[in-house]
């Protein structure tokens, strides 16, 4: 398949497994198409972070932190709140087949594998996690630069 058409297949179904999610949750409609973005933007730096060979963690680190910061700077667009966009786009990242073995192995009795996948799901999760809270803290980092560098000039105009 040339790649071309793998990164179309991809960027499609990412963003309508967003939408479709947030079409579930009741998502306003004003949303919906934002939301589809920014699921496929976060996937689409997944999947070429994973095919780079960044790694499973790191490149759901890095899908994360773009659906963070896409979530914050959407949420300030639409003015809606931040989770409207940020829980249907992390869709596409959720670790759904480890979690799958790890039920299966544990239903089956196999502990070592299912111990295994467990932690897979759970390093990933955690990847997702610290992506969102990276995402949250940088942007606030910048917004509160932004307001102290706005306030210095501000002062400085004034006292000349």
């Amino acid at each position: 398949m040339p790649f071309w058409l793998e990164i179309i297949i991809n960027v499609a179904f990412s963003y309508l497994a967003s939408v479709g999610f947030a079409l579930t949750i009741n998502v306003p409609h004003r949303a919906l198409n934002l939301a589809g973005i920014s699921g496929a933007a976060g996937w689409m730096v997944y999947w070429f972070a994973n095919r780079a060979s960044m790694g499973r963690m790191l490149s759901n680190l890095l899908g994360a932190f773009i659906v963070g910061i896409l979530g914050l700077l959407f949420s300030r667009i639409k003015k809606c709140p931040m989770t409207v966009f940020n829980i249907p786009t992390i869709v596409p990242l959720v670790p759904g087949l480890p979690a799958y073995q790890a039920v299966r192995a544990l239903v089956s009795g196999n502990l070592r594998s299912a111990s295994d996948a467990i932690l897979r799901v759970a390093v990933v999760t955690g990847a997702i996690a610290l992506g969102m809270l990276l995402s949250t803290m940088c942007t606030e980092m910048f917004y509160r630069t932004k307001r102290y560098y706005q306030k210095k000039k501000f002062y400085i105009k004034n006292k000349s």
